[in-house]
Order: structure tokens, then C-alpha cells, then sequence
């Protein structure tokens, strides 16, 4: 079954209509500004960025986290958490080997690529592909002590529906893996939050094994309060949209590509908005870069309500229209973190955005509906595949 929603942000009102019956905007297709997001554009699944795609125009550009980063990040609060724990409790069966589980979420998604690669090679297990099971002998210390690190099992998540990052899927492959390892298991980790709540709901997960996953998404945040998840990473999606707004909102305002990644970010544009988070700029790949935060226990009370950008405010700018792109419309991260950041920038910067919405399957739900493209001002696309990429801007050559 296919699942698609399309909503209108009004800037003026902040409400929503189900329908755009703007008049075509007066500027070419071919050079509008087109910013990515999320899913960092490759030929393949590797991480490597597709500069034909990136070079599309002058004002296409790749705003996101860095996802092999990330994984380190998780990995640096795995070993934080092994080297503050009993010997005993670190390596559960006494065998001298840290075992570890792995919640791979697509391999199609450079996050996710991204993620497994970051985390396998900050615990050295790293064998140069972010395939499951294709690792080597990893150490650790815990406790002053030399562990063996050996990840027992990866797997990617996918329901029996099709749809990837899946949390029904960890739930089933969790219990299996605990029948079947026992307690060689000392340690889970996942590329996304979703997933390792879903190992969480396995009855048999093995009482007090350390699990991190990623997002911070709120029941995440409560698990960690409640002691259940160890761990999760941050990946600033609050930090990502406004970055993605602002560099739309630049390039509508007439700003050349060099004015527009300084605009707001290393220096207030002329609303006197600037983004505080710290973004990164890369002119090779032309890609924007927020920086990702480790949430535990001790911290999780501050990403509990989160908090929007002081820098960015109401502005007087002109009115224009984007259309945006999402992966998934039952997606839990995006409805919990990319969609009220949407919500709460546009109308600031004057952005009425039409949000379009896959079924987390099949990139056509998308394609099918990016359609009517001369209405838009701008684009904002976050592929299902990194690989896709090229499928959006082939449409915009029309």
C-alpha cells in the first residue's frame, strides 16, 4: 500500500491547506536553488558524495549530520560507559571478548552506511565495508583491562512490509540473537533510535546488556531517564532545518553561493538572523555540516523539550514556496524532530513550504508526486535513497 501526504505551510498564518494553486514562479527550473538534506547524494552506497549531482547548478548544496562522525560519537560512549563498569558486568560470560549485536537500517541510506562504518571503526572492527557481517577482531579497554571486541551479528531491519530502519524487525531479530548467543552478548548497538526500542521489546532481552541507539527521540529520552537505553546521539535535526531554510532563504534573497553559506551562519544576514549550533562549511562538496551530540542519563533532561534556535526571528522577507521531500510519512524521526522544526522556521523566514511524503518503500511514492515543479521557488529533498538523488534533478531538467 502506498502512502503519500501533501501539506502546505503558510508563513503568513502558520496553518496548513491541502493544496498549492500558486502561480509558476518566473525563474527556470534548472536554476533554482535545490538543497538536500538527510540523504547526502552518492552514486552508490558508499559515502563518497555524487558531485554531478551536487553540481547541478551553483545553488544545489547538501546540508546534514555527519553520520560516520555519529558513529564514532557512540562508539567514544561505549567505550565511556565499559571503561566506568565492573569488569564483571562488561563481559558477561568472562570469555575476555566484548560481543556485540548490530541494528543496520538500510543499506541504501548514507546515514545509515555511515553510522555502522563510523561505529565498527572506533571499536576496530571496521573491515572496510559497511556490509553486515563483513568485520574483523576489534579491542576495548574496560576497567584498565584489554578486551577483544567481536560484533557475533549485523543485520539491516526490514519489515515483512518492505519498509527499512524497522523496529518489528529488532524486536524478532533481538530474540533470536539472545537464544542464540546468550550471554556472549555484552553490548547492542543501532543505527537508529526506533530500532533499538525495538530490541527492547524482545522478552527475552538479556537483562542489563548496554544498548545505544540513535536520534534522541523522546520515548528514547525517557528510556534513558528510566535506565532501559544506555545511550543515543543527536543528530541536531532542529539545526539541520534551520540551516536548510536559511540557505533557501539566502539564495531567494538574491545572495551569490559564497554569500549564502556566510549569510546567517558565520555572520547575521540582514534580519540580523544568525544560526548558533556551530554548522561547518565543506566548499568541495559544497555541504553544510551540523555537529552531532552524545545524550546519557546525566544529560538527557536538557534534550527533553527542544529548544529552537534563538538566532533565527520573524522576518519581513518576500513570500516564496518550497517543496520538500520526505522518505517516509509514518516516519517516527521526522514527525517527532524534521517536521515542527519545519513548522516553527518557515513561517519566520517567510517560506511556505509544501511537504510531500513517501511510504518509507518505494522511491516512486515519492517521485510520482514531485511533480508541478515550475509553482515552487526552491526544493528541498530528502532522497528514500542516497542513490536517487539524480531521479529529482532529472525531473527538474523538464
Amino acid at each position: 500500500m502506498r502512502i503519500l501526504s501533501v501539506l502546505l505551510f503558510i508563513a503568513s498564518a502558520g496553518v496548513f491547506s491541502a493544496c498549492n494553486k500558486s502561480a509558476e514562479s518566473k525563474t527556470a527550473n534548472k536554476d533554482k536553488p535545490v538543497i538536500f538534506y538527510n540523504s547526502k547524494p552518492t552514486a552508490s552506497q558508499s559515502q563518497d558524495i555524487d558531485m554531478s549531482v551536487m553540481n547541478w547548478n551553483d545553488r544545489t548544496f547538501f546540508v546534514g549530520s555527519d553520520a560516520i562522525g555519529g558513529g564514532i560519537l557512540q562508539a567514544q560512549m561505549i567505550a565511556d560507559y565499559f571503561n566506568n563498569t565492573d569488569i564483571a558486568l562488561a563481559d558477561r560470560n568472562g570469555d575476555g571478548v566484548i560481543g556485540y549485536v548490530l541494528c543496520i537500517g538500510d543499506m541504501g541510506h548514507t546515514d545509515s552506511t555511515g553510522r555502522t562504518e563510523g561505529v565498527r571503526k572506533a571499536l576496530g572492527t571496521w573491515n572496510g565495508s559497511p556490509d553486515p557481517k563483513n568485520t574483523v577482531e576489534g579491542r576495548l579497554k574496560a576497567g584498565g583491562k584489554e578486551f577483544k571486541v567481536v560484533e557475533l551479528d549485523g543485520r539491516t531491519m526490514t519489515g515483512t512490509d518492505g519498509t527499512t530502519w524497522n523496529a518489528s524487525a529488532a524486536t524478532e531479530a533481538m530474540g533470536n540473537w539472545a537464544t542464540k548467543f546468550g550471554t556472549a552478548i555484552d553490548l547492542v548497538i543501532s543505527n537508529n533510535d526506533g530500532m533499538a526500542m525495538g530490541c527492547l521489546q524482545a522478552s527475552n532481552y538479556p537483562t542489563g546488556v548496554p544498548i545505544f541507539g540513535y536520534d534522541a527521540l523522546p520515548d528514547a529520552l525517557e528510556a534513558i531517564k528510566q535506565g532501559k537505553l544506555t545511550g543515543t546521539i543527536s543528530q541536531n535535526s532542529d539545526g539541520q532545518i534551520a540551516a536548510v531554510l536559511q540557505l533557501l532563504r539566502n539564495f531567494f534573497d538574491g545572495l551569490s553561493a559564497a554569500e549564502a553559506v556566510e549569510s546567517g551562519f558565520s555572520r547575521p544576514d540582514k534580519y540580523g538572523n544568525q544560526i548558533s549550533c556551530g554548522i561547518t562549511y565543506d566548499p568541495e562538496h559544497k555541504t553544510l555540516t551540523v555537529p552531532n551530540l552524545a545524550v546519557t542519563k546525566e544529560n538527557c533532561d536538557d534534550f527533553f523539550q527542544q529548544i529552537r534556535n534563538g538566532g533565527i526571528h520573524q522576518t519581513d522577507a518576500e513570500a516564496k514556496k518550497v517543496l520538500c521531500t520526505t522518505r517516509n510519512a509514518s516516519d517516527l524521526f521526522f514527525a517527532a524532530q524534521y517536521i515542527p522544526a519545519l513548522r516553527h522556521y518557515a513561517p519566520l523566514l517567510n517560506l511556505n513550504v509544501t511537504l510531500i511524503q513517501g511510504d518509507g518503500q518505494n522511491e516512486s511514492t515519492i517521485l510520482d508526486a514531485f511533480t508541478n515543479l515550475g509553482r515552487y521557488d526552491g526544493y528541498m529533498i530528502g532522497p528514500l535513497r542516497s542513490s536517487s538523488a539524480r531521479d529529482y534533478i532529472d525531473k527538474l531538467k523538464y
